[in-house]
Parts: structure tokens; sequence; C-alpha cells
């Protein structure tokens, strides 16, 4: 049985999740992405290196790491997850670029205990007070530990075109223009951009749509809307995308944040 509850809060989403035969499709966050294996090993293919997190594992992933995710096993998998955009981990920390993480898995007691912490009091609906200052002790903990200052920075041409595909997610990809924009043929963009961050200019479009559908649903709490904002044909078409990057469709995301 495969089971992905949500909830938000402090402007952080937690995931409790159980799952047996589910496979996550190869996605990237734009945010911050933290969580702990409770039972089970979650594997995963993370920079083309396979992953395995086992029981009390903490998984870190920073913006825009391609991965996919499934069960090691058909004994299945529990785990939580925080997802939380940069600028609020940048806000606590007092850094103004991205931070990256030095190991994709570590294993410490009390940095678990502060995530499966926070992710309690969002599940079970505590005050954002609390959520923040959970949230507070959770990243100063990070920063003790595993958080890795080794900044890596964009391409400049890879940089141009995230900013061309972000433009324009209401539209159809057209590589054509972007890659004559950038003065490259459409096969040398494609190979660019897939050396540089892991998966297709298609892939990257494709979550960028996503993921801004899912912000619009926390805001408006309308998945129709999110539908023509981002260019989908109809909710259908939405929800399937949807449901293989977060293990849920948008509409039964929307019903977690009522």
């Amino acid at each position: 049985m495969n089971k992905f509850i949500y909830k938000k809060c402090a402007g952080i989403t937690a995931l409790s999740a159980s799952m047996t035969d589910f496979t996550y499709k190869k996605h990237a966050h734009q945010e911050y992405a933290i969580g702990v294996t409770l039972r089970g090993i979650q594997e995963y293919n993370l920079e083309g290196s396979l992953q395995l997190s086992y029981q009390n594992g903490i998984m870190l992933f920073h913006p825009e790491q391609a991965h996919d995710g499934m069960a090691h096993d058909k004994t299945g998998l529990d785990y939580v997850m925080l997802y939380f955009e940069p600028q609020l981990l940048l806000e606590v920390i007092e850094k103004k670029d991205i931070i990256r993480f030095s190991k994709p898995i570590v294993y410490d007691d009390r940095l678990q205990r502060q995530i499966l912490s926070l992710s309690n009091a969002i599940c079970n609906e505590k005050d954002e007070a609390l959520c923040s200052e959970l949230f507070l002790s959770l990243t100063d903990r990070l920063v003790q530990t595993k958080l890795s200052t080794d900044n890596k920075k964009d391409n400049t041409l890879i940089r141009k075109a995230k900013d061309m595909l972000h433009a324009n997610l209401e539209h159809v990809l057209k590589l054509d223009e972007i890659s004559s924009e950038l003065q490259l043929s459409k096969f040398q963009f494609i190979r660019l951009f897939k050396a540089h961050t892991g998966i297709s200019p298609y892939q990257y479009f494709l979550n960028c749509k996503i993921e801004r559908a899912k912000q619009l649903i926390e805001k408006t709490k309308d998945v129709y809307s999110a539908v023509a904002a981002c260019g989908f044909v109809d909710l259908t078409h939405l929800n399937k995308h949807f449901k293989s990057v977060y293990g849920t469709t948008a509409f039964e995301y929307m019903s977690y944040l009522n």
C-alpha cells in the first residue's frame, strides 16, 4: 500500500510516506529536502550514483538535485521528509548563497530527533511559533554538522536557459527558440543542459511546471487555476505528472491543506 500525506506550517512542508511498489519519476525540487528513513531501505539515484538510506538514515537534498526514489525491496518503506524554500534556510543561517550538503546521507541521532520533532509538529498541526522554533533548532544542528559552503555556480548559459524556462511555464517548451537564443544547436543545448543538471531540459521544464502548480494550489486552494496557469491540458494531465513527483494527485494534495 502506498500512502503520502502532506501538511504545511511556517513555510515548511512535511511529508509522511509509506510505499511498497511506487517509484518516483526522476525529478528535482527547487526546495531543500531533508528526511528520515523510518522503516525499510530507501533507494534512489542521485547525480549518477546509487544511494541507499537504511533505517534512521537522514537524506539530504539541496535545490535542483535530480533524483528518483523507491523502496529497495518488497518489504516496503516508511519515511518522513521536510521541504522548504532556499530563502527560508538562508534567512535562518544568515547566508546569501545556496548551501550544498557535503554528503547525501548521514546518520546523526540528534539531527534525526530534530527532523522528527518538526515533522510531527507540522503533521499534528501544532502552532506556527512552535514549528518555527523547531526549524531554528534543526538548522542550527545542520550548520554544526553536515553543511558545505563549497558553492557550485551554474554555468552562465545554463542559468540563462533556466531563466527562460521559468518565464514560460504556461506555454509549450520550444527548444529551438531557447537554443537559438543561446547560439547553440538544439542537440548541443540538450547535451549541455543534461551534463550540468542531470536531467533533460524537458524534464526540468515539466518539474518546474509541477512545482509551480503546487505553489499555486497552496496559495489559492484551486487546482483548476493551477491547470490553466501552468499550461496543463486538463486536471487529469496535471494529476498524472503531479503524482509522479509527489506520490499523490494535485487534488489529493489540496485536500491535505484544508
